[in-house]
């Protein structure tokens, strides 16, 4: 990787936010998944800065970004970054999101169409059903406060052993340890009230969504992310979803040519 990154920082209301940026042209701004930070996106914007200005960001309480006390909601950020953009004084953007920040991003662009010349979200979040609401209330309980579950699975996990049954209380203390990696992404996806999180889930706003929008799914992600981006596709009336093979959810990372060929005609034939 031959990049020249400039690493910067910026002290706005909400905190400082720490971001990269590299080479010229039409500005991207790149928001990062769950559980990642901006370094998620180097391999792409290798491809990118070129012919674009590329922006990629640690979201607030993320990565090298301040972790500012805070009640973190999808609005919080899309505050930040509100902030971000007019402190830069940067002219349109094209906002490039994975999971949680496609869910920013999108949010952003409903809340600021103005400012938005076109979205490209790759496995976004923001939508739910009843299914993925029992999937949500299986990960608040395994990271929530006191750790409860890790008590109770800790204590059974001798006696699973002994049966033979211990592989799925493993599995569940790995899952654990992993989600609480990012602390930010635990509070603001699993520790609010569901009623909270409802309130800022986009399936009844995407009509609204007018501005030039492309979807990018790996084909081997899980189902429930597919469904995801297929409801935005039919839902935001200027949408387009392209289904990339061999590629699951960290396409970013694993095909980066093919993703940044996306972008490029994105931009330059929306």
């Amino acid at each position: 990787m031959n990049l020249t990154l400039r690493n910067s920082r910026i002290k706005l209301p909400l905190g400082q936010v720490f971001w990269r940026e590299v080479g010229q042209g039409p500005t991207l701004i790149f928001l990062h998944g769950s559980w990642s930070d901006s370094s998620q996106w180097l391999p792409l914007i290798e491809y990118l800065h070129q012919d674009y200005h590329c922006f990629a960001l640690d979201l607030l309480g993320f990565g090298d970004s301040q972790t500012p006390k805070l009640h973190y909601s999808i609005q919080v950020e899309v505050e930040c970054l509100f902030n971000f953009i007019e402190a830069l004084h940067l002219p349109q953007v094209y906002l490039i999101g994975h999971s949680l920040g496609a869910w920013i991003a999108a949010s952003y662009a409903l809340r600021h169409p103005e400012q938005v010349q076109g979205l490209v979200l790759l496995a976004p979040e923001g939508i739910r059903d009843d299914g993925d609401w029992k999937t949500w209330q299986w990960r608040k309980w395994l990271v929530g406060r006191p750790p409860l579950a890790y008590t109770i699975l800790r204590s059974l996990l001798p006696l699973a052993r002994l049966f033979g049954r211990h592989k799925d209380i493993e599995r569940a203390l790995k899952q654990r340890q992993q989600l609480l990696q990012s602390p930010t992404a635990c509070q603001l996806l699993f520790r609010r009230r569901r009623v909270e999180i409802q309130g800022e889930l986009l399936h009844e706003h995407l009509p609204k969504l007018d501005i030039p929008t492309l979807i990018l799914q790996g084909k081997q992600d899980s189902l429930e992310v597919i469904d995801h981006a297929q409801a935005y596709a039919n839902h935001s009336p200027n949408t387009k979803l392209q289904m990339i093979d061999q590629a699951g959810n960290d396409l970013a990372e694993t095909v980066p040519g093919i993703v940044a060929q996306h972008i490029d005609y994105f931009v330059k034939y929306q």
